[in-house]
């Protein structure tokens, strides 16, 4: 007897399966007897049937406050964090907690069941601190939510900024972020990391640090920290994000910077959709559009994920939770076209994400998690292009959201009487 049976679908790999759930666990993936018994039969033919989406890059303190208090006019990242700068010493924990809580219904809605989110501490109540924490046991029953205490105005440039991160790791934050580059000076960017990562191994947690979000080819903090990943053994806990100023360096430093990271186990997280609108905004023509070097790090082994960064906030006024559209415009700017990088794409907002995370119980196995998404596609690739709709959402075993297929009604004399997109 299963709880809910899932049949019919499609798996990333082109097998057809169903999926049988006990409680919140996958029990079977097999094709399963026309009479077995279940609770709940989901009809999924001719439906993809994938991992939920992961985003392993996120700024949920900040989002959906798009305009509040003002835009960011000149669209750069230091005008956005200037402008965040005046939004949180207004902003309450309520406000914080209800925006939260209305992104993680879209994020459910699009089958995104796992988010990394940075939070910012460098402010002295703490309240986007206290507000996520809130959010987390709130949404612990359909989301993942891991956060990153991240101190936004600089290890070193703010005073209290050590203290404060410090004591938002002993609130119950997950992860140690930073910023180097934002520190005053080179030594003090290099300075943080060796003392953040000496405050991750010392507590056993992850690292995931703002690193090199910069046009500047000698914004070079990447390999202090696979420097020091390697002297206190963090290897497979550490995430650079954003990594931008690689696509301005010379060619000769990136050969031997590439084996580093791969040596120190750092992963990857490019925000796609975030960092060609912020970067290269004091060039003229040519402009850059800083991506990092995604198609160089796959070669090298290392693992790369897309991050969604932000949605309606002071540095992006866009975005919909939607990881399909990270993944539709890395795939463009890193020009991955082929068949093959077209599939890994997909695996990068689900498979590799869940990896970049440490989230084990994950995927589409016997004994993993019951959470999974249909999509009205055949394949990852066709859900790429289509940026396919959700028809079911199924969290922790059970059913979270359900969407309509992509069907369109046509009034058109001598052609068909509907258009359906896909293949």
């Amino acid at each position: 007897m299963f709880d809910l049976i899932v049949r019919g679908g499609r798996l990333s790999d082109g097998r057809q399966a169903d999926i049988g759930i006990r409680g919140d666990r996958i029990a079977a993936i097999e094709s399963l007897p026309e009479d077995a018994a279940a609770g709940r039969v989901i009809d999924a033919t001719g439906l993809l049937v994938s991992p939920p989406f992961v985003d392993p890059h996120f700024h949920m303190d900040a989002t959906l406050s798009y305009g509040t208090p003002r835009i960011n006019a000149s669209g750069t990242l230091l005008e956005g964090i200037a402008l965040w700068g005046e939004l949180k010493k207004i902003a309450t924990v309520d406000q914080m907690i209800d925006r939260a809580l209305r992104y993680c219904d879209w994020a459910v809605g699009q089958g995104l069941l796992a988010i990394r989110s940075h939070v910012d501490t460098c402010d002295p109540d703490l309240k986007g601190v206290q507000a996520l924490l809130e959010v987390r046991k709130a949404v612990a029953d359909r989301i993942d939510l891991q956060l990153v205490a991240f101190p936004q105005d600089g290890f070193f440039r703010d005073p209290a900024a050590r203290d404060q991160t410090i004591r938002a790791l002993d609130m119950g934050v997950d992860v140690v972020g930073g910023i180097p580059h934002f520190e005053r000076t080179m030594e003090d960017g290099a300075e943080s990391l060796r003392q953040l990562c000496r405050i991750a191994a010392d507590r056993g947690l992850r690292v995931d640090i703002h690193c090199d979000e910069t046009d500047d080819p000698m914004s070079r903090h990447i390999e202090t920290l696979a420097a020091e990943t390697l002297r206190h053994g963090l290897q497979g806990r550490v995430a650079g994000s954003h990594l931008t100023s690689m696509h301005s360096m010379d060619n000769y430093y990136v050969s031997k910077l590439l084996p580093l990271i791969a040596e120190a186990g750092i992963a990857a997280i490019p925000n796609p959709l975030i960092n060609i609108v912020l970067q290269g905004r004091h060039d003229t023509f040519p402009k850059r559009r800083g991506l990092t070097r995604v198609k160089e790090m796959l070669a090298h082994g290392i693992t790369v994920g897309w991050g969604q960064d932000c949605v309606m906030d002071p540095w992006y006024s866009l975005g919909t939770a939607d990881m399909l559209d990270v993944a539709f415009m890395g795939m463009h700017v890193a020009q991955m076209t082929h068949p093959d990088e077209m599939r890994h794409c997909f695996d990068m907002v689900t498979a590799e994400n869940a990896r970049i995370m440490g989230l084990d119980e994950f995927g589409l196995r016997v004994g993993a998690r019951a959470s999974l998404v249909v999509l009205d596609a055949g394949d990852p690739v066709e859900a790429l292009r289509l940026r396919a709709r959700r028809v079911t959402v199924i969290s922790r075993g059970k059913l979270v959201a359900t969407g309509p297929r992509d069907r369109m009604e046509l009034s058109v004399p001598g052609r068909p009487d509907h258009v359906i997109r896909r293949r």
